[in-house]
């Protein structure tokens, strides 16, 4: 696993100045991820925040070649550019090794961009593709996504008298990512990042598609102080809400064990979207969203369990 002085004498491919928030998880994510990667890289990524506040023109944030493409095509996009790479390549035009990286936001990834995404990994296309969930369209005004926690409260579902915030539960992208056989898919935050660093580069050593899903808080969506950030990210996994695990050609690995599985309403209760969850009328609610955090839980160890 790459040390915290390995990645510190890497150059920096994301660079400060951009226009994100105090405490975006986004960003974040983004230098850490580029800080692992050992080889040349190029990325694409669709219109959303990150796209945003990283290269407002004529200034940039990206160190690295960076194509902008719209909503819905960041997977095609990629996957175009890594086909242009192989057959350049044969030619003899292009000898450097080089890897291909998408970087996309839930709304991007889960809904809009879901069908580029599952065609190009469909077609073994060699990239990584990074999710960047921050759990709604922040960028367009913090409208609910299929990444949006039951009982969340944004400007699509907002909470009040006649509903208690959204309704449904969460898409899991990482399982419908694994269904696609890939050789790898993992799950990660900002919190721990030498976890973060280490599926990087085991997502970038295989030979197809790989997906890494990493949770991202947002102080302005989310409704907390932008000091939390870190905090936030690491009760989501110490509450099991966001297991750190991998699947790599089939089997399944926890990266981390809570010594104590906290209970939802630690990280629930830092977050202004879930404030109402906690008032008398909406109680079932938050038991509702314990039980199914312990259903998941369950059933990833069952999956770990079955596939050793």
């Amino acid at each position: 696993m790459p040390s915290i002085k390995e990645l510190s004498r890497e150059p920096e491919l994301f660079s400060s100045g951009h226009r994100a928030c105090t405490g975006c998880g986004e960003v974040l994510a983004v230098r850490q991820v580029l800080l692992a990667a050992t080889k040349p890289v190029a990325c694409a990524m669709p219109t959303g925040c990150l796209e945003i506040v990283s290269t407002i023109y004529p200034h940039t944030a990206w160190q690295v070649p960076m194509f902008h493409s719209a909503f819905e095509n960041a997977a095609a996009t990629i996957s175009g550019m890594e086909a242009a790479y192989r057959a350049l390549k044969r030619k003899g035009k292009i000898t450097e090794e080089i890897n291909f990286i998408a970087f996309g936001g839930d709304g991007g990834t889960y809904d809009i961009g879901f069908q580029a995404l599952s065609g190009a990994v469909e077609r073994r296309h060699r990239f990584l593709y990074v999710c960047l969930d921050n759990e709604a369209y922040m960028n367009t005004g913090i409208q609910r996504s299929s990444a949006t926690p039951l009982g969340a409260h944004t400007t699509t579902s907002p909470a009040g008298k006649v509903k208690p915030g959204k309704l449904e539960w969460r898409k899991d992208i990482v399982e419908i990512m694994i269904a696609h056989d890939i050789p790898y898919a993992a799950q990660a935050t900002v919190w721990n990042w030498n976890d973060l660093a280490n599926k990087v580069r085991k997502a970038l050593s295989v030979n197809g598609p790989s997906f890494i899903n990493v949770l991202v808080p947002c102080p302005l969506g989310w409704g907390y102080h932008s000091s939390q950030t870190i905090t936030l990210s690491r009760l989501a996994v110490e509450t099991c809400f966001w297991p750190l695990y991998e699947c790599e050609n089939h089997k399944y690995r926890l990266n981390y064990t809570p010594k104590e599985k906290l209970p939802i309403t630690e990280w629930l209760k830092l977050q202004d979207r879930f404030r109402h969850l906690f008032r008398e009328e909406n109680k079932h609610l938050l038991n509702a969203f314990q039980e199914e955090v312990d259903r998941r839980w369950e059933l990833l160890n069952r999956k770990i369990k079955c596939s050793q």
